[in-house]
C-alpha cells in the first residue's frame, strides 16, 4: 500500500512539472509584431582616410529605425549628430560635407525574409545576404551585404555587419564636399572610399 502511495504521489508530481513546463509560452517567432531599434543599445560607425595612410573612426548619435511584421527594415541616421571627437570637424561635416539643412538624414530601408528568421531560437544567430536600398544626399543607391543577426532575448535582436561597407562619396555626390573639407583642413588627401560597420539592436 505504502508503494502504490509513493508511486501515486511521483505520477502526481511529475504531471504537475509537465503541466508547469507547458504553461510557460515560448518566445514568439522572431518576426511576429514590430520591432524598433533601441539607439541606446546600437552604434553606426566610419572611417576616414586622409593624407594616404592616417585613418580615423567617426559616427553617428542619431539613429532610428523599425521592422515590420512582413520583415520590412528601416534605419535613419541624423547627419546633425556627426561625432568625429573633433567640434571643428563635426561642423564642416555638418555644413560642409553633408549639407544637413537640405540632406538631414541618411535612409536605409531592406527587405528581409521572414521564413528565414521565424525559427531563431533565443541564442542562436544567422547570417544572411541582404540587398538595403541608401539614400543620402539626394541620391539613391543599392547596396549588397551580409550581416549576422542573433537572437539575443525573447524580445530583443541584435544585427551585426559581418565585414565593413565600402561607400564611395562620390556615388552620393558628396565629392565636392570631401574636396572642400580638404582644402579646409590642408591636406593633400581625403579617400573618397569610407568603410562603415554597424551594430543595431532592436526591441519589441
Amino acid at each position: 500500500m505504502y508503494q502504490s502511495h509513493h508511486s501515486l504521489r511521483l505520477i502526481t508530481a511529475a504531471s504537475l512539472l509537465a503541466l508547469g513546463a507547458c504553461s510557460q509560452p515560448a518566445p514568439a517567432p522572431l518576426v511576429e509584431g514590430s520591432w524598433t531599434l533601441d539607439s541606446t543599445a546600437s552604434d553606426l560607425s566610419f572611417v576616414t582616410v586622409k593624407a594616404g595612410n592616417v585613418g580615423e573612426a567617426h559616427g553617428f548619435k542619431g539613429l532610428s529605425g523599425s521592422v515590420t511584421p512582413e520583415g520590412l527594415a528601416t534605419l535613419a541616421v541624423d547627419l546633425a549628430t556627426v561625432d568625429t571627437g573633433v567640434d571643428i570637424r563635426d561642423e564642416r561635416m555638418r555644413d560642409v560635407l553633408f549639407e544637413v539643412g537640405t540632406h538631414p538624414q541618411a535612409k536605409v530601408s531592406a527587405q528581409l525574409d521572414p521564413a528565414s528568421l521565424s525559427a531563431l531560437a533565443v541564442g542562436e544567430s544567422k547570417t544572411m545576404p541582404v540587398k538595403a536600398t541608401l539614400d543620402l544626399h539626394g541620391t539613391s543607391s543599392e547596396i549588397e551585404t551580409q550581416l549576422d543577426v542573433v537572437r539575443t532575448g525573447a524580445d530583443t535582436v541584435l544585427v551585426i555587419t559581418t565585414r565593413p561597407i565600402i561607400l564611395d562619396a562620390t556615388a552620393f555626390g558628396l565629392g565636392e564636399g570631401v574636396e572642400k573639407l580638404r582644402n579646409l583642413a590642408q591636406l593633400p588627401a581625403i579617400s573618397t572610399a569610407v568603410p562603415v560597420t554597424f551594430r543595431l539592436t532592436y526591441s519589441r
